[in-house]
């Protein structure tokens, strides 16, 4: 394929996933537009992952496969090498559970055909699950533009598929990565965007998801006690930006119970919210506390 001519670059992290990937490849294949490419990164799989990956580059699918493969770091760290090594113009993410939704490339190339040019940072779209429920809420009637962070904060609820300019995502710092750790939020480029840039909407279903039980979001309190650094870090980020004065002593109450989990000793001095954070102490080691007992 022309990759002169291709705009859109598919993205899929993949840790021993070698039993749900096939999906994924088969929904690619489905696609009524095929101008994309597909990139996987490997991150650092011990099962059949490149085995599957080499078959299917054997075959004329209509769509150039790349695929990479890195050390175990994190999906945060997937995320940082597909973004060194994009040169498309839009990219978005299909985890390697997920499936994309028939007509998806269609609808996402023509709709940035539409807005391209009035300064969005990219497009938002629904996920739904495998039987086409959208997760959580649509978007409100009538809404053209948003932020990530408005949305929410306005009441939306639930994953979305978001579509991001490479250019655009690559403007911002990656991720950080702390010694040990293999967790940061992925919401923390897209944060960082919402305060320059908003996302045209495209109120269509790009994304039929399935949370995996040894997936990220069904182990989140042994997450808190594994990545504490990073939970600490993101933290941070949420209170320079708060949503609102509850979000604010939540993120703060976090703040305390992540650093406190890393043994931070220094964590007033170190936070953008020094006088809240002296106040939310106590209330974080309860939370940390709860932790422990959850994740046990």
């Amino acid at each position: 394929m022309d990759n002169v001519t291709t705009i859109l670059t598919i993205f899929t992290p993949a840790y021993n996933r070698a039993h749900t990937l096939p999906r994924t490849y088969e929904s690619l294949c489905r696609q009524s537009c095929k101008a994309f490419i597909w990139l996987i990164v490997d991150d650092g799989s011990t099962d059949n992952t490149a085995a599957l990956v080499q078959q299917w580059q054997s075959r004329d699918n209509g769509f150039e496969i790349q695929y990479i493969y890195k050390e175990n770091g994190g999906m945060h760290t997937a995320h940082n090498a597909a973004y060194a090594n994009i040169h498309t113009e839009l990219n978005t993410c299909i985890d390697s559970d997920d499936m994309l939704a028939d007509g998806a490339v269609e609808k996402i190339l023509s709709k940035w055909a539409e807005v391209k040019d009035k300064g969005y940072a990219g497009l938002v779209g629904l996920d739904a699950d495998f039987t086409g429920n959208v997760i959580g809420k649509g978007f409100p009637v009538n809404m053209t533009e948003t932020t990530i962070s408005g949305y929410y904060a306005a009441g939306g609820a639930g994953d979305k598929k978001l579509v991001y300019r490479t250019d655009v995502i690559n403007a911002y710092p990656e991720y950080p990565v702390f010694e040990g750790e293999k967790y940061v939020s992925l919401s923390y480029k897209y944060l960082l965007i919402d305060q320059n840039y908003k996302l045209a909407v495209l109120d269509d279903i790009l994304c039929n998801v399935e949370y995996q039980p040894d997936g990220s979001s069904n182990n989140m309190f042994r997450q808190y006690l594994k990545n504490p650094k990073g939970f600490a870090f993101w933290r941070t980020v949420k209170m320079q930006y708060p949503e609102s004065f509850k979000r604010l002593v939540m993120d703060c109450i976090h703040y305390c119970s992540s650093s406190q989990l890393a043994g931070n000793r220094h964590y007033i001095k170190e936070s953008p919210r020094k006088l809240l954070t002296v106040l939310c102490t106590p209330a974080g080691w309860a939370l940390t506390g709860y932790i422990r007992r959850k994740a046990g």
